[in-house]
């Protein structure tokens, strides 16, 4: 144990009752020894009740503590090279002290917490059936706090010094070598996270306890962000190294998606560059919007479940319709080989991204500025490319060269910022931001490449495979840019099991906050040619819900009133879609009634990427026993 440990720990155990303080208890009349030993245990069985007392109190301090450090350590690993852009190198320097010394604190009271639920009184408490089982919650709960601060976060706050020490001229290639290098220890660390989320998954819930009920509810919560974390970082280890040219000069076909206009993937493509990676430096060769590669025709084969959900909107000859599906690497090849077929020359990968993501990137990197001289900040990137810009700009030609320019300027602006030093751990933690909403999708042609990319979101796979799914996706049909209002909400309630398999009934509630009055024809356009009368505002979508392998629809209503759904199958999941329109100013409830496989899991919500997030709400499962 380290001296500052020791002392720790002292100062800390200095604040018991030392000795611990018996109670005086009346002594059995009489003698003999089986008197005495009644009452000894008596004493100890009292004395070992007030010693887990106490050290329990001071052990939930220690995890409450220990949770402070950690994000204090966030906040140094993420915003001190930026808070304190102006001290230079002397601002990183403090920056990778703060995360070590967050990183000590925390690991030294996780540590602390562990020892003051371990020993003998512990142990046996938490054998004693039901009363035991709060104690062998928190004992638990504090070896897992104490691996996690010491076998997986260590991992990551490894790599963040060698970035800090190694930058200087040299930008994402300290990054490139760090991630390299620290691959095995990731790999490690992943493999003790998962050990660590499935021993708190056995810890006893719903004790009498309720303190230890809303520490081992914490915990588990907490470990769920962190395996993917470290799953997210282990894959990161092992791709971005030779994705960002590490060992030769790779190319990426990058698409910038308007979410204004929903597609599968998020939004319709818009914008697209060419960007070359060689050694972590990042250059754009070519930029160009949907007007370059609309007359393209890539031959593409994507299977025969592809061409029959998607072959009649034309998804490999129609620019607007190659990513109506939400599986990310059927829109990639299209893209790819659309480039080819354009320019002649082949890409190793695809990345696509939209307006949001740019506007968490851009509160990292620093604002941009357009061609006219237009700030390009995190606060107006959305707002200037998927609403005012319809507005100021009234001819077609100009309003896509908008799209195209902030595209352009705000991708310079990212890659100068990976070059700094200073900015270099806000980007990343940007990055990590984006991830999270899913905005940020990437396709590899290298089959080992792909095969890891397919195991995060960051691959944008439509997972195949048994287990609860709830996907809801919708695309826009009017060729319009209303989504920009649009509001969804997914309910899913599942009922008690029945011989037939899970009742579950599927709420998906839209809403068009879209004014009646005062958009641009370009926004409220109607291509569909609806023949019902509209009024300007009024949208339309195609929507699709992705429910679980083997899921059987009973029933469909639209605002409680029964509806035609169209059935179809994709990666395995039965998809039921309705053609719907949705008025502006007016929310629509669209209700599904199934019947699933049994099961007590949480569906996997697909999440599509859109202005506004999706708002999904999960029931609880009534138990299938009892």
């Amino acid at each position: 144990m380290s001296l500052g440990l020791r002392s720790a720990r002292s100062r800390l155990l200095s604040r018991l009752p030392h000795p611990l303080p018996l109670p005086s208890l009346p002594l059995p009349t009489g003698s003999g020894p089986i008197r005495l030993l009644l009452a000894a245990a008596a004493v100890l069985l009292l004395a070992g009740a007030g010693w887990i007392a106490v050290t329990g109190l001071f052990a939930r301090a220690e995890l409450t503590a220990a949770k402070r450090d950690l994000q204090n350590l966030r906040q140094s690993a993420t915003g001190a090279g930026v808070a304190r852009e102006e001290g230079g190198g002397a601002a990183t320097a403090a920056g990778v002290g703060d995360v070590r010394r967050a990183m000590g604190s925390a690991a030294e009271h996780a540590d602390l917490a562990h020892r003051l639920t371990t020993g003998p009184a512990w142990y046996l408490a938490s054998r004693i059936p039901v009363i035991g089982r709060p104690f062998e919650s928190m004992r638990g709960a504090t070896h897992a706090a104490d691996r996690i601060t010491h076998e997986v976060f260590p991992a990551l706050v490894r790599v963040v010094p060698d970035i800090a020490r190694d930058t200087k001229g040299r930008g994402f290639q300290a990054l490139l070598s760090a991630l390299r290098d620290s691959a095995p220890g990731l790999d490690r660390a992943e493999g003790a996270a998962i050990e660590t989320e499935a021993a708190v998954a056995e810890l006893p819930r719903d004790t009498w306890l309720s303190a230890a009920d809303r520490l081992r509810d914490e915990l588990a919560a907490g470990l769920d962000g962190i395996t993917s974390a470290m799953a997210d970082a282990t894959v990161a280890a092992r791709v971005l190294p030779p994705m960002l040219g590490d060992e030769g000069p790779r190319r990426f076909f990058v698409v910038f998606q308007n979410t204004a206009e929903a597609r599968g993937t998020g939004g319709v493509p818009a914008a697209f560059a060419l960007v070359t990676a060689d050694q972590g430096r990042l250059s754009f060769e070519t930029f160009g919007n949907e007007a370059s590669l609309a007359k393209t025709r890539p031959i593409v084969d994507l299977g025969a479940e592809f061409t029959s959900r998607y072959g009649p909107s034309n998804p490999t000859s129609t620019w607007a319709n190659t990513n109506l599906s939400p599986h990310f690497p059927y829109a990639a090849r299209i893209w790819a080989e659309a480039w080819r077929a354009y320019s002649g020359k082949h890409v190793d990968g695809v990345i696509a991204l939209d307006p949001s993501a740019l506007s968490l990137l851009l509160r990292a990197a620093g604002p941009a500025r357009l061609s006219d001289g237009t700030a390009l900040t995190a606060d107006n990137v959305l707002d200037l490319t998927e609403r005012t810009g319809y507005g100021r700009f009234a001819d077609p030609a100009k309003r896509k060269t908008v799209f195209f320019d902030a595209a352009h300027r705000a991708a310079l602006r990212l890659a100068g910022a990976i070059e700094d030093p200073r900015r270099l751990p806000a980007m990343l933690d940007a990055v990590h931001q984006v991830l999270g909403q899913d905005r940020l999708k990437v396709w590899s042609t290298w089959e080992d490449e792909q095969r890891l990319l397919a195991t995060r979101p960051l691959g944008g796979i439509l997972p195949s495979g048994e287990g609860p799914f709830a996907g809801l996706v919708v695309n826009n049909t009017t060729g319009g840019k209303l989504d920009y209002y649009l509001d969804r909400r997914l309910e899913w309630t599942p009922g008690r099991c029945t011989p037939e398999g899970r009742p579950v009934v599927v709420r998906i509630i839209l809403g068009n906050r879209a004014p009646v009055s005062g958009l641009p024809g370009v926004v409220t356009l109607r291509a569909d040619k609806p023949s019902y009368p509209t009024r300007p505002g009024d949208n339309r979508l195609l929507v699709s819900y992705y429910a679980s392998a083997g899921a059987e629809l009973t029933g469909a209503a639209l605002d409680g009133t029964p509806v035609a759904t169209g059935t179809e199958i994709e990666h395995g999941h039965p998809v039921f879609t309705t053609d719907l329109e949705l008025p502006a100013q007016q929310t629509r409830t669209l209700t599904l009634t199934l019947i699933e496989p049994l099961s007590e899991r949480p569906p996997r919500v697909l999440s599509q990427p859109l202005v506004t997030p999706l708002q999904p709400v999960v029931q609880p499962y009534p138990p299938c026993r009892g």
